[in-house]
This record gives structure tokens, sequence and C-alpha cells, in this order.
């Protein structure tokens, strides 16, 4: 989704944390801690959130901005694909979470459908890298990747409730429940039931 002012603000606190990083200069350096304040007005203004809590959650990284990284497990038994309700808003989304430091893309994937699913998966193939701001998800004030990873189910059982999760199901592409936006869309979920079935080993990208 293309909402100008939030491309604005993230690009102003991008710039603003790089020159944090690496500027030398006092007068400098109090130029782009004036950036960064800037961005976080824009984003207290335009989403009526307190700044204190912007200022923690939007501009309280350091170092070179870089986009947070998403990762998705997507499980297809009997040609059903596996989700988990999120505890967070009650609709549900494909087992995953952001990476974590110290373990690659497939090991995130197997480690998060341990935890929100109760099943044992193994790591089969890259089936998309997409760009969040690119789809129909709500707006966020991370520039996000979201990487998908085909996964083949080889033990556990379901899990009736996790730290995130309160459910957990196999759903057909034609009957797939109330979806979690902010995670996964309808379309993307189609287009990894399509990229799944596929005997070509073809990746999405944005």
């Amino acid at each position: 989704m293309n909402i100008p002012w939030l491309d604005w603000a993230k690009q102003i606190q991008a710039i603003s944390q790089a020159g944090l990083t690496y500027a030398k200069d006092g007068y400098d350096l109090e130029r782009y801690e004036a950036l960064r304040s800037i961005s976080v007005e824009m984003m207290s203004h335009f989403t009526d959130t307190p700044v204190d809590k912007v200022a923690e959650l939007f501009a309280g990284e350091t170092g070179y901005a870089t986009p947070k990284v998403d990762i998705r497990a997507v499980v297809l038994h009997e040609d059903k694909l596996l989700l988990v309700r999120e505890r967070a808003d009650g609709a549900w989304s494909l087992p995953g979470g952001w990476a974590d430091i110290g373990l690659t893309p497939s090991e995130i994937a197997v480690k998060e459908t341990k935890e929100e699913a109760g099943y044992d998966v193994r790591p089969v193939r890259l089936l998309a890298v997409l760009d969040k701001s690119r789809h129909a998800h709500p707006p966020s004030p991370y520039h996000v990747y979201k990487i998908f990873i085909l996964c083949e189910l080889v033990g556990g059982e379901a899990l009736e409730a996790g730290l995130e999760t309160t459910g957990v199901g196999f759903f057909a592409e034609s009957a797939l429940p109330p979806l979690s936006v902010e995670r996964n869309t309808a379309e993307q979920l189609g287009r990894m039931f399509t990229l799944a079935r596929s005997s070509t080993p073809d990746v999405l990208l944005d």
C-alpha cells in the first residue's frame, strides 16, 4: 500500500539513523538528531500514537538502517495449508515471525512451526521473497522483507495453544479462514499454493 507520509517518515528515519551512525561533526549529529525527531513526530501525528512510544519502536535502533525480515513456513499436507490462529488479533497466518540472530532462514521456519503449531517440518525450498510495502498489508512503521519457505511435514502434533497462537489447522485453498492481514494476505496464500504445487523451483520476487 502506497501511503506517501509513511514512506517519507521511514525515509527520514533511515537517513537520520545512518547519519547518527557515521557522522563525526557535532553540528551534523545535531541535524541528524533533528531529522529523527521530525520522523517520530510525523509518525506520532498520523497514527495518534504517543511520541515516546513511537521513539521506542520506530526510532530506537542504531546502526545503518536496513529492512526487517519476516520468515513464514508454507506447509502443505494433502493439499491443505497449515495455518495458526494469532493470539494478537484472533485471525490466521502461516507459522513464522521475525528472523532471529544466529539462525538461518530455514532454521527459523522449522523453529517457528514447532513453537506455534506443534509440528516438525523439514525445509524444502524457497518460494518467495516479497517486499511488504508492495502488498495489501496494513501500514507498518518498518520496511519489511517477507521470506516464504516450503516445508515438508515430518512429525509432531497440533498444539492446542502456544505463547502467540490459540489454534492450529489445515485449510483448503477454497476454504481459508479470516486471515491476519498484518502477516499474510489471501493473494499471497493463493500464490503459495501455486508455487508449492509446482514441479519447477520457481521463486517469486518483488
